[in-house]
């Protein structure tokens, strides 16, 4: 019991150091922060090979950030959702599910017919 005491008293301690609660105890301050953060993003995958297909955008401008993803579920829906967050408004998402969009066939080229020669027979 006196070893179980002395363990929750030493470890009080070391919190109460290491939350800087005790006077005299200086806790360093990092004043190196963009104050208006700005990013944007995106990636895209469509491997034929794995079928893997999905993406990914966002955009951040100071605490507003929007975006979007998209990913093909396992049952073959294509999932995206819609999401913002703001320091007002918090995270709010919007999720859409649908079927996956058909591939677009790549264009055949036309070739011109070969003149026909005449025939002289």
């Amino acid at each position: 019991m006196a070893l179980l005491k002395s363990l929750l008293i030493s470890c009080a301690l070391f919190a109460v150091i290491e939350c800087a609660l005790l006077p005299g105890v200086a806790v360093p301050v990092n004043t190196d922060f963009d104050p208006h953060p700005q990013y944007a993003y995106a990636y895209n995958v469509q491997d034929a090979i794995t079928g893997d297909s999905k993406s990914q955008q966002e955009v951040r401008d100071g605490d507003v950030v929007k975006g979007s993803y998209s990913v093909v579920d396992a049952d073959g829906s294509l999932r995206t959702v819609f999401y913002t967050a703001d320091p007002i408004n918090g995270f709010n998402a919007v999720v859409q599910r649908g079927p996956v969009p058909a591939p677009v066939p790549a264009p055949v080229p036309l070739v011109a017919p070969r003149p026909v020669a005449p025939f002289l027979g």
